[in-house]
């Protein structure tokens, strides 16, 4: 095997390809990367954990074709760090090496036929903007569990109606809900898939920066499996299996309290007065006609207290949240202002976004907090 690649354009696939390699393979084989010049002048570069599969095509100047295996992680530092000029691999016995400019690396393989066969991308179910999918997952996942003692709760249920997914996360502590629009191969698909989290979030930024991102998706078949396609990278994953909670209807139906604020204020002032508010402590919202006044800290601790405008419907509330949770919902929200409904100052609370003062709020995105119970 022979070829000569530009370093730019390989620095960036390897970097790709390798982003999900396991830190403690089960097997050796894993940690690799196997490397596959075709005659046609195509350069395939692929990863697999038995979970996740990432593949790449580049262009490339092929002298001999060949399949190689090599380490993943390696092969992407010495590719980040090597001089602005053309690279070339070649394979002599059971060493690759890579020479850029004045510099050469040698790198042991690994047995490429113990390789295991990267799972088929299935046929594309839809294609959506790549931008929104970025967003759309980014504001969904902050709300997903990091416990991977709860392997449900650390997916995000996707839900095809037509030409609307929804995506929903959840731990247990807030609930995220995120609809848009993609163009559907089928325009009277309905199906459900729970994909990890960590994987829907890490396909929508590395394909994200695509006009269009195609999505395969195959269940009731063996093996279910979603893809993701923009650029000429794929990534597929297996599904979470199990059934995800009926998490829907947690969103009230009434809210007879709301206030509006300010999105970025809100944030600015919950930021500062977090400051004083130690670990596991809240921070209060009280509402009252034409303000919100923000505090943090009690007794002999530090304390900070901040009061900001805003607008009330209803009684007045006082509520406490988790800093950071709080935080993640306020900044997922792209709006000038946040609405926060209320039915109870016990019960979940909810957030949505509004573009005026005056304004309907927008039901494409709600984040459900619950509050944090505290001594009046």
């Amino acid at each position: 095997m022979k070829f000569r690649v530009d370093r730019d354009v390989l620095a960036e696939a390897v970097t790709w390809t390798a982003r999900s390699l396991p830190t403690r393979p089960p097997v050796p084989v894993l940690a690799g990367v196997r490397i596959e010049a075709d005659a046609s002048g195509t350069l395939q570069l692929s990863s697999f954990d038995y979970e996740v599969s990432a593949r790449s095509e580049i262009a490339a100047d092929v002298s001999e074709p060949g399949t190689v295996l090599v380490s993943g992680r390696l092969l992407a530092e010495i590719s980040r760090a090597l001089p602005a000029k053309p690279v070339d691999v070649v394979l002599e016995g059971t060493k690759v090496t890579v020479t850029c400019g004045a510099s050469r690396f040698t790198l042991l393989t690994m047995p490429v036929e113990d390789y295991p066969a990267l799972p088929a991308m299935p046929a594309v179910t839809g294609t959506v903007e790549g931008d929104a999918l970025t967003h759309a997952v980014a504001q969904v996942t902050i709300a997903a569990s990091r416990d991977d003692t709860l392997p449900l709760l650390t997916g995000v249920r996707m839900e095809i109606e037509g030409e609307k997914i929804t995506l929903l996360a959840t731990d247990r502590y807030r609930l995220a809900l995120r609809e848009l629009t993609w163009t559907p191969a089928s325009p009277d698909i309905s199906t459900v898939a729970l994909v990890r989290a960590r994987t829907l979030s890490d396909a929508a930024k590395s394909l994200g920066s695509s006009s269009s991102v195609n999505v395969a998706l195959a269940t009731g078949q063996g093996v279910d499996l979603i893809g993701f396609e923009a650029g000429g990278r794929h990534t597929t994953s297996l599904l979470v299996d199990g059934d995800y909670p009926a998490v829907r209807r947690l969103f009230p139906d009434e809210t007879p309290i709301h206030a509006v604020v300010l999105t970025q204020t809100l944030a600015d002032a919950a930021k500062r007065v977090a400051l004083v508010a130690e670990r596991n402590t809240p921070i209060r919202l009280s509402f009252t006609e034409g303000q919100v006044v923000l505090d943090a800290g009690q007794g002999d601790d530090a304390q900070a207290s901040e009061a900001l405008e805003a607008t009330l419907v209803g009684d007045d509330i006082s509520v406490a949240f988790n800093p950071q949770f709080l935080l993640d919902g306020l900044g997922a929200l792209t709006t000038p202002f946040v609405r926060m409904s209320f039915t109870h100052p016990n019960k979940p609370v909810e957030f949505t976004g509004q573009e005026s003062l005056d304004g309907d709020d927008l039901q494409e995105y709600r984040y459900l907090l619950v509050p944090i119970r505290f001594a009046s």
